[in-house]
């Protein structure tokens, strides 16, 4: 019955709430700009707009454009030394989840000293605190993925090591204000909006069997589950479709809540493990590759059966009876969104690699896995992977 919450940020939803901006409460004067390394906020209009409401609001900015998907600890680090030598007392993020990580831990080492490195936990990670609190964030989502926009974590590759580990938690990484605008979401092609649209499923279908779920969060992953089994078909078939795209951005910011009152399980920690090793895979491709095995892993095991079976019914299929029934409704919602058929070859995952990242998931990320109902070992792990291929 128990829980903690605490989601500061200010949320603005809405199509056309981008050109709000300027009227919102902004804590500071001079903004890191930091949007990703391709080219879709220029091409879209994004950025000009963004720049002009910052324009508006007496605000002026620098652009930082070094952002991967996957995003690298280097290019963290040179976000923040960017934003320190140009006096930078904001940071505003404009981008899909990979921006939004990646602003907080510039925000973060801006103005703490060392590596980021320093200030992670897990794996390698030396576990110090910051000192100095971060840059203020504002957050401008141009996708339904991750929920970041909402939430006190990043996750960063350090590209040395080969580790993919969340960094954050505290309360000052929540960003201040975050604009929701489904607009920005139209031009995200199919393929992408599936793969974004999973990620949102998966943080929720995990943060409600996750052993950390409770009455609040159960309350906002059925409901955020609901909209993506309702809503992502018909956004990876039009684009365009307005409802479809207002739904997928409900979704995703209900299922970044999640993540702050529950948590997500095992089946984060394993991915981690596959895209810190494949740069080009996006996360919520090998989310979807691993999600059949690993929820047929858990349903044989009888780990949450009722919840299952809700989670069934949340996607669309109301008759459903069996835990089962879950893998059932997965299968019908990937097939309807074109990527029932992601092979691990076409990312160049072999299997030869899997009792690496089945030790690289757990070493980086085994807080994860104690949030599993039942424990998942190594070798499970590996079997996932292998039915998985």
């Amino acid at each position: 019955m128990g829980f903690r919450m605490y989601v500061p940020t200010k949320i603005v939803f809405g199509e056309g709430k981008l050109n709000t901006l300027s009227r919102q409460r902004l804590p500071g004067k001079k903004a890191l700009l930091v949007i990703s390394s391709g080219k879709s906020v220029k091409e879209n209009g994004a950025l000009a707009r963004t720049q002009e409401q910052l324009k508006e609001a007496g605000i002026d900015w620098v652009l930082f454009d070094q952002i991967m998907a996957n995003p690298l600890k280097s290019a963290v680090m040179a976000g923040a030394a960017c934003a320190r030598e140009n006096g930078c007392d904001l940071v505003v993020a404009l981008g899909g989840g990979s921006v939004m990580d990646a602003a907080k831990a510039i925000a973060a080492m801006a103005v703490n000293d060392g590596d980021l490195w320093d200030y992670v936990v897990g794996g390698t990670g030396k576990e110090q605190r910051l000192t100095k609190k971060p840059l203020p964030i504002v957050a401008i989502t141009t996708t339904a993925g991750t929920g970041s926009e909402v939430d006190a974590f990043g996750v960063i590759t350090n590209d040395e090591t080969n580790e993919k580990i969340g960094f954050g938690g505290q309360a000052s990484l929540f960003p201040a204000v975050a604009v929701v605008d489904p607009q920005l979401m139209a031009s995200v092609p199919p393929l992408f909006t599936a793969y974004q649209g999973f990620d949102a499923l998966f943080h929720s279908v995990e943060g409600y069997i996750a052993s950390t779920a409770n009455l609040m969060s159960d309350m906002y992953a059925l409901t955020a589950i609901e909209n993506v089994g309702k809503y992502l078909p018909r956004a990876v078939r039009d684009g365009g479709d307005k409802e479809a795209r207002e739904g997928l951005a409900f979704a995703n910011i209900l299922s970044g809540v999640v993540m702050t009152i529950s948590a997500c399980t095992s089946e984060h920690a394993m991915e981690h493990a596959m895209s810190a090793y494949h740069q080009d895979l996006p996360h919520g491709a090998g989310l979807i590759m691993i999600s059949r095995a690993y929820h047929s892993h858990f349903i044989e095991k009888q780990a949450c059966d009722q919840r299952y079976v809700r989670m069934a019914q949340a996607l669309g299929m109301p008759e459903a009876k069996e835990p089962s029934d879950f893998i059932r409704a997965l299968e019908k919602l990937q097939e309807d969104c074109g990527v029932a058929g992601l092979k691990m070859a076409d990312f160049g995952i072999g299997r030869e690699e899997f009792a690496l990242l089945a030790r690289n998931a757990r070493d980086t990320m085994g807080g994860l896995f104690r949030c599993d109902r039942i424990p998942l070992s190594e070798e499970e792990c590996i079997a996932i992977f292998e039915k998985s291929y």
